[in-house]
């Protein structure tokens, strides 16, 4: 989380290398954190909460600020900017109405996560080193929404079944 600022900070000044340095950083950590509390079996309830809200925070801030400086295609971000709105107006909404959901990351969430940030990567090393195709880039963005799109609709789904169950 802490790195966010920074990593957005570098995009707006420019300065992509250390941009693609600091956020491989936060990504790396943020994996690295969850992989450790999962192997010495030290996983909290806080962290369980803070690790997606520190993946949500990073990936909307980086999309967010490559779209405002037209480095990524506005439909890639309003794309992946609404599923994540989708997903916790959802939940304020089940919660305000008595029925909260527990948030359990699902596996094409984990994959539509893993290539949001690998479509990431390959566009600050596009701007840092102009190394990447273009055709590559847009195959990557196009791989991006139709995961963003289908994670979007599992969760909604999912959504909707809970909020049918009749209530206890």
């Amino acid at each position: 989380m802490l790195l966010t600022p920074v990593v957005v900070w570098l995009l707006i000044s420019g300065e992509y290398r250390f941009a693609l340095l600091v956020f491989c950083l936060a990504a790396g950590s943020d994996a690295i954190d969850g992989w450790l509390a999962r192997v010495t079996d030290t996983k909290t309830d806080l962290g369980a909460h803070l690790d997606p809200l520190a993946d949500k925070l990073l990936l909307i801030s980086v999309y967010t600020t490559l779209g405002i400086s037209k480095l990524v295609p506005a439909w890639l971000v309003i794309t992946v900017i609404s599923r994540d709105v989708l997903i916790v107006g959802g939940l304020l909404l089940a919660w305000f109405m008595g029925k909260p959901v527990e948030v359990k990351p699902i596996m094409i969430s984990k994959a539509n996560t893993l290539a949001q940030i690998a479509f990431l990567i390959l566009v600050l090393v596009n701007l840092a080193f102009g190394v990447v195709a273009e055709p590559i880039i847009v195959i990557v963005a196009i791989i991006v929404v139709g995961l963003t799109i289908i994670s979007g609709l599992a969760y909604l789904l999912a959504w909707f079944n809970h909020m049918s169950k009749p209530e206890a």
